[in-house]
């Protein structure tokens, strides 16, 4: 089988780390996986994995962008010379870009849904939504259905799966640590792209009640995004600029996991939430908000605790509450390392997703 991925790019970032994980596990099951986008940071990585990257100039948000047409009239040509059998996109740009391709070449269309759209009347005017549908978690085929009013037949949940093997260990924490000026404090971090849908305001907020029983915590954020100055002008305004550290990314999300007592997804709206996910792949001791995927992840009180969102004074009990357990932090954490283990997995994955593609070219 010959398989094409759209993205818009490959930076740091949810769509990468599936991207990541699903061609190279359908490079091992011996198909020829190629993958399109305007580049990114984690470009080399793919590469060195045996993943053929095709440069286009895919870095719009807009569905009527020329960029998309340029990318088309280059990839059209490569699926002709490459007798590409599938495209899979991710994103709502590189849906339209798939619809097109699929619709010129004759080619199978797989689109992924990663999180919640708006149903704009573009999505009902012009759909865009290939021959099946991936949806993330429970929740996300939820939103097609009710929301976008996408027949059900036409979707499956297969929920992201990562290589749990990667994760668990911490024997750079002690350095990351001193680098990350920390000692004997309390290390809570959140790995997520700056914007207002993941809640960081509401974490930073919690800050202030939390060091009046912990002065010695810090709040690692890692991450990148429009909202950076937001959140530095709270930080500054709650006066807890020594306690707040900021960080653009991450090249290994597992070191600095590995650094972190506590991991927070204080998001208002999450697809599943990989991040999370590594964060209990690591056997962290995990809180998170009771929205969309999250909830699939996090057994409250078993394997994390779930608070409800925008809501920082719950959130720093919740925080407090596992800082002075440290009993608590290592069972959550075990716990959340098995749950992800079993349930999880990226061989899980990558095998729901190539029955789908094959159950879809068979129809064809």
């Amino acid at each position: 089988m010959n398989v094409l991925f759209i993205a818009n790019h490959l930076n740091v970032g949810g769509i990468s780390s599936y991207l990541f994980t699903l061609s190279t596990g359908l490079k091992e099951n011996g198909h020829n996986v190629y993958l399109a986008s305007s580049g990114g940071e984690l470009v080399e990585k793919f590469v060195l994995s045996g993943i053929k990257h095709i440069q286009v100039p895919l870095k719009t948000k807009s569905e009527i962008s020329p960029k998309i047409i340029l990318s088309f009239l280059k990839l059209k040509k490569l699926m002709r010379v490459n007798n590409i059998d599938l495209v899979h996109s991710n994103s709502r740009t590189t849906q339209v870009l798939g619809n097109l391709l699929s619709r010129s070449r004759g080619v199978v269309h797989i689109f992924t849904c990663h999180g919640f759209f708006k149903p704009k009347l573009s999505r009902r005017l012009f759909p865009c939504w290939g021959e099946a549908v991936i949806a993330i978690s429970q929740e996300v085929k939820e939103h097609l259905i009710f929301d976008l009013k996408l027949p059900e037949c036409k979707i499956s949940v297969i929920n992201n799966g990562i290589d749990v093997k990667n994760f668990g260990d911490f024997s750079q924490r002690d350095n990351l640590r001193k680098k990350l000026g920390v000692n004997d404090q309390f290390l809570v971090g959140i790995i997520a792209r700056l914007s207002d849908v993941k809640g960081h305001i509401y974490l930073i907020r919690a800050m202030p009640e939390i060091l009046k029983s912990f002065a010695l915590v810090k709040l690692l954020i890692i991450g990148e995004g429009k909202m950076k100055t937001t959140l530095v002008k709270e930080v500054d305004r709650l006066g807890i600029k020594d306690s707040v550290l900021f960080i653009d990314q991450a090249s290994e999300t597992r070191d600095m996991l590995s650094a972190m007592d506590i991991f927070i997804m204080p998001s208002l709206q999450e697809g599943l939430g990989l991040a999370l996910m590594e964060a209990m792949a690591q056997g962290l001791a995990v809180v998170g908000s009771r929205v969309g995927g999250i909830k699939t992840l996090i057994q409250d009180k078993v394997n994390g605790l779930l608070v409800n969102p925008q809501d920082s004074a719950m959130l720093a009990e919740a925080i407090i509450t596992l800082l002075k357990d440290s009993r608590m932090r290592r069972d959550l954490g075990l716990n959340a390392r098995k749950f992800i283990m079993g349930n999880f997995s990226n061989e899980k994955m990558v095998e729901g997703t190539e029955l789908i593609y094959k159950h879809c070219l068979k129809d064809g």
